[in-house]
């Protein structure tokens, strides 16, 4: 007997690479969402008010948001696993609000609300690190496909790594030491510099880490566009956006998923059993 056909949205759904977690996780990122729109109401009104509800409402629509929004909601469903996927958010949680101190602390950015930090923006690092974590999956079993197939290209690149590695991190802290320069004076610029170079070298695994470092920075790009350009946070270079703003993305990125490795080890030897693994093969 032959098979029904799938619903269209089933089908859909399946494309995403949808789980029985996936759910629950979009249940709590909307939830998270909606907190915060009541939580920061003013704010959201001050967003809504720009548009012309009783006019041509699309002209005033800020797409891009919206574009990230659905990029992201769509990402972080794929292939979701909440044993797995807590701990990034665990992770992210708390270096979005560390990165963000240090940023406004030190005033090399700052907000339109003028908080150091602001509260309502931390959750976007957990909701990027998990978009971030699926964008690095693909590009990973994007590599493993094109080397099954014996593209020449990706055999050669993936040789090379290594030393791509080093080319890109060495560049990004000269970039980093460059912009942040005028608060050498602050503490917290000190550990942050001093955080970034340990990390750099002592790499654990060159592949994974330039890959984290591209996936990251290209979300990056479109969030730091639609912030700076919409002055929801400035930086003192008033660039919009800077590079390294950018590329800082990918730098937290590597700086999340390492944490994340350390996490796991502490985990494994407190409770003599390990967390669960997740292919980074599957796309």
């Amino acid at each position: 007997m032959s098979e029904l056909p799938r619903p269209p949205l089933r089908r859909f759904l399946d494309l995403f690479g949808w789980t029985k977690h996936s759910t629950v996780l979009l249940g709590g990122f909307l939830l998270t969402v909606l907190l915060i729109i009541y939580v920061w109401w003013p704010l959201a009104e001050e967003v809504l008010a720009y548009v012309d509800w009783g006019g041509r409402w699309w002209r005033y629509m800020d797409w891009l948001l919206l574009g990230i929004f659905l990029f992201m909601t769509l990402t972080i469903m794929s292939r979701a696993d909440l044993r797995a996927d807590a701990l990034i958010v665990f992770v992210g949680t708390l270096g979005g609000l560390v990165i963000e101190s240090w940023g406004t602390q030190t005033n090399l950015w700052f907000y339109y609300t003028a908080e150091r930090p602001p509260l309502w923006i931390i959750p976007a690092w957990p909701i990027a690190s998990l978009s971030i974590d699926r964008l690095t999956r693909l590009l990973n079993w994007s590599g493993k496909r094109l080397n099954a197939k014996g593209t020449k290209f990706h055999e050669g690149l993936n040789t090379s790594f290594k030393i791509l590695y080093w080319c890109i991190f060495a560049a990004f802290l000269t970039l980093m030491l460059v912009f942040v320069a005028p608060t050498f004076d602050k503490s917290y610029t000190l550990m942050a510099t001093a955080l970034v170079v340990l990390l750099i070298v002592t790499p654990t695994d060159p592949r994974m880490a330039v890959l984290t470092f591209i996936a990251g920075s290209a979300l990056g790009y479109f969030l730091e566009l639609w912030g700076t350009t919409r002055q929801c946070w400035t930086y003192y270079t008033y660039q919009t956006p800077p590079l390294f703003a950018v590329l800082a993305h990918g730098m937290a990125a590597v700086s999340f998923w390492r944490a994340g490795l350390l996490v796991k080890f502490i985990w494994e030897k407190i409770t003599k059993r390990p967390r669960p693994q997740r292919d980074l093969a599957t796309k």
